[in-house]
């Protein structure tokens, strides 16, 4: 068994990484960031100015906003203002009801605030809030991280200084962590100690539930568990695993309020790396033990290509999150990690370069072609076919292949998610 300091470690960075949120990510940091702003101001803000890096731009311009009905940034930012709690942390806004709705309304109406791109920011998430009332000010910076705060000024008064250098890397250093390393932490650990992972299941079933009760954006879940879905899907194992992954992400993404389990700061990656792998659990009747070491094995994963990869990228989340989830389903088919590694690879021979033009309602259709490649991806490995090393950018070993993976996404992409930006803001 591994050593306790070193699962110990693990477990601190899967509970630092699979967190509660209410609303996409994205938008919330930024309403985490006001708040935090506006706490250090003191009282209401007068103006609020947001200077944002691309990233976070793109992934917040189309979202539902939780509790409101209205989509974008300037509601985030004027309920972080006005009843934001920043000790929530990526449930900042949970607070929401009817009332901050309309006062959230009548501060945007009254031009108080200001969003804009943050001029030669190098960092790909990265939030600056700028807070003034009467003669004083206020400023909150986040970076590298959604809840990481590295800057708080009030006037003249610096309370926190801890900003990045200039050139320092946003992806954390991967090189303790292996594939090898992630499937043998989550299938020996002690089960007492990655049985947290369990509340992933609780609170994304649960928004999978609630967006069969209303009409949540492109309604891609409810319309699979439909007579024509059931028609032309059929009631199957496969289709049960796409309609409640689709369900949770209509949800989430059309702004229901409830929370979803996050992994590396996105709710849609937690929604993916836990439903496809709850799902089969429960119709294959798998134990409670083993779903447990699935659905860590399947966050793990998707952490450990995070950590190399960074928190924003050009790469779509789903194809990491999912590459976790058909590792998970892989194992509870009765796969080894032999049989991991080759769902690895094939999910990376097929998946790697699907584009991230932000959150939006129809993030669904891309966790659902992420989830149904992850069964094809296991259903192969399981049968022992895997993409080999003369096959595009698979590479015999595994942890290789996955930097093949990041790579493309961190480095070749660049340009892609510059021209992405540029088509979504020229609109």
């Amino acid at each position: 068994m591994m050593e306790k300091d070193e699962r110990q470690r693990i477990i601190d960075l899967v509970k630092s990484e699979v967190l509660p949120a209410v609303g996409c990510t994205e938008p919330i940091a930024v309403a985490l960031c006001v708040a935090k702003a506006t706490e250090t101001l003191g009282c209401l803000p007068e103006s609020v100015d947001v200077a944002l890096s691309a990233n976070i731009l793109k992934n917040a311009m189309g979202v539902g906003i939780p509790g409101t009905g209205m989509v974008g940034l300037p509601i985030a930012v004027a309920l972080g203002a006005l009843i934001g709690k920043s000790a929530y942390q990526l449930e900042v806004i949970k607070d929401v009801d009817a009332d901050a709705v309309e006062r959230g309304k009548a501060y945007i109406a009254e031009n108080r605030i200001h969003i804009g791109l943050k001029k030669d920011c190098k960092a790909k998430l990265y939030i600056e809030v700028c807070a003034r009332c009467g003669a004083d000010e206020s400023v909150a910076v986040i970076c590298t991280d959604h809840t990481r705060f590295v800057f708080l000024r009030r006037n003249d008064d610096v309370l926190l200084d801890e900003q990045p250098a200039a050139d320092e890397d946003e992806v954390c250093d991967d090189r303790w962590l292996s594939m090898r390393k992630v499937y043998y932490f989550a299938t020996t650990a002690p089960l007492e100690e990655i049985s947290f992972i369990n509340e992933a299941r609780v609170l994304n079933e649960a928004a999978a539930r609630e967006s069969l009760k209303g009409t949540y954006g492109h309604q891609l879940g409810k319309t699979l568990s439909r007579p024509i879905g059931r028609g032309i899907m059929g009631e199957t194992m496969f289709s049960h695993i796409l309609s409640v992954t689709a369900c949770a992400c209509d949800a989430r993404m059309a702004g229901a309020t409830i929370p979803v389990m996050s992994n590396s700061g996105s709710g849609n990656q937690g929604i993916c790396a836990t439903l496809p792998v709850v799902v089969f659990a429960e119709e294959n009747h798998n134990t409670d033990e083993e779903t447990t070491r699935a659905l860590m094995l399947s966050h793990l994963t998707a952490i450990y290509i995070k950590q190399s990869l960074g928190k924003l990228s050009a790469l779509c989340g789903c194809v990491v999150a999912s590459t976790g989830s058909s590792c998970g389903i892989t194992y509870l088919m009765g796969g080894g990690y032999e049989k991991v590694t080759y769902a690895v690879k094939n999910m990376v021979a097929n998946l790697t370069g699907m584009i991230c033009d932000g959150a939006k309602p129809s993030c669904a259709l891309k966790l659902a072609s992420g989830v149904s490649t992850a069964v094809l991806s296991a259903m192969l490995a399981i049968h022992g076919e895997c993409v080999g090393s003369v096959e595009g950018i698979i590479d015999d070993d595994v942890d290789r292949s996955i930097h093949n993976l990041t790579k493309i996404g961190k480095d070749a992409m660049c340009e892609t998610d510059r021209c992405v930006l540029d088509i979504m803001t020229s609109k």
